[in-house]
């Protein structure tokens, strides 16, 4: 469970923010009177410095909260250098994938969003859902559950699975940087039931969440995820025997018999300013009658037909589809590009992804559904859009899902 004192820091900060946006505000027009008088300089590059010394502290103190996690050391930051895609201090992508695209600039995008209306970015209503009781299911029932954004209930051969659990009501480093849509947390970690693998794709925010991590720590057998993460799961208590990472194309013997294996994505990582330290992956899980596979945060890339022809078809893909903006278009696919990523793969059936519960981009929050629904048709593939909570049967070829978000 989170403590008090880490709930005190992410207190302290949002007063503390309040209370510096005030005092730059006031300081400023101190400023401004005081240079039109003699004599008044040094108080202004005084209080300048002092203000800049306060400021330097306060985010000093908030970054010592546990949920900034730690980066690789010792034997796992010795796994990371051994690996062939680690290269100059960073993971580097399979193609070149710059994060923002060649005219874009991470302060150029804050000023356009600052500018931009933020009409129909988030819904008006609560999302709806349909809270399945996960612990009363058939353990040997086939099942897959959408648990809003990129977070998944899985059952494979009596073997349950947990992938990119994020319960929390904030996806940022900052409280209501990012905040999920109402009505699109119906679970908690103790609707969870035990679970036997938890599978973490990458360190971002809105996939590796601090409270719901913590909290389903007595629930969770074992841990799988890219090459550095394991550090967060050590810095958050999880026991390191338990923790397994791995890098693109290594694989893991799961029990009854599954296998996972770990593949490539086109992303990058890093939860505040370094970059690429820890591995972002997608996971394919196999087992005697079939084969899932689920890619993470992702841009569109070779790696998709390579995985398709690897495995020769999936029984179901979930794809990265709903965060798409121009100024980000490598590490992040439309629509239309997960459509023809799903028929690479051997898709049966594609699973949209990555929507549904935050606005990270700059478009309507239902435009990506009505845009996977018509770049899907006339595809090979059966489109499945379920509520969060709402379970798909593997068995079941036939099963329909209503177009619940209009």
């Amino acid at each position: 469970m989170v403590s008090a004192e880490e709930r005190y820091l992410d207190k302290f900060f949002g007063r503390f923010l309040l209370v510096v946006s005030c005092t730059v505000s006031r300081f400023l027009k101190i400023a401004s009177e005081s240079f039109c008088k003699e004599g008044k300089l040094k108080k202004v590059v005084l209080g300048t410095s002092l203000l800049v010394g306060v400021i330097a502290l306060g985010c000093w103190v908030y970054l010592q909260h546990p949920k900034f996690g730690k980066l690789p050391a010792g034997e796992l930051l010795a796994m990371v250098e051994r690996s062939p895609h680690y290269v100059d201090g960073e993971f580097q992508n399979l193609v070149d994938t710059p994060v923002l695209t060649e005219d874009r600039s991470t302060l150029s995008i804050l000023i356009e969003n600052l500018r931009s209306s933020s009409e129909g970015l988030r819904p008006d209503d609560d999302i709806p859902s349909v809270k399945t009781d996960l612990h009363a299911l058939d353990a040997d029932e086939d099942i897959v559950i959408w648990l809003g954004h990129s977070s998944y209930y899985v059952q494979l051969s009596g073997i349950r699975m947990l992938i990119d659990p994020v319960f929390s009501v904030d996806a940022a480093p900052i409280p209501f940087a990012n905040r999920a849509f109402a009505g699109t947390n119906p679970y908690t970690a103790s609707d969870i039931p035990p679970i036997d693998y938890l599978l973490v794709t990458h360190d971002h925010w809105d996939h590796l969440d601090y409270p719901t991590i913590k909290a389903l720590k007595p629930q969770v057998g074992e841990v799988l995820t890219g090459l550095g993460v394991g550090a967060f799961f050590e810095k958050w208590g999880y026991d390191s025997e338990h923790v397994h990472e791995g890098d693109w194309n290594d694989t893991f013997e799961l029990e009854n018999g599954l296998t996972l294996y770990v593949l490539p994505a086109r992303h990058y990582s890093g939860r505040m300013l370094t970059r690429n330290r820890t591995l972002w992956v997608g996971f394919a899980i196999e087992s005697p009658d079939r084969r899932l596979f689920f890619s993470g945060d992702s841009g569109y890339g070779p790696h998709f037909a390579e995985i398709g022809q690897r495995f020769d078809g999936f029984d179901l893909v979930s794809l990265d589809h709903g965060q798409y903006d121009p100024r980000w278009a490598y590490i992040h696919m439309t629509p239309e590009e997960a459509a023809e990523a799903a028929e690479e793969l051997g898709a049966n059936t594609l699973l949209p992804a990555h929507v549904g519960k935050f606005s990270l981009a700059q478009h309507p929050w239902q435009e990506p559904f009505e845009r996977i629904t018509s770049a899907s048709e006339e595809r090979d593939y059966r489109l499945v859009t379920p509520m969060i909570g709402e379970p798909i049967w593997l068995d079941d070829s036939e099963q329909r899902f209503g177009a619940w978000w209009r």
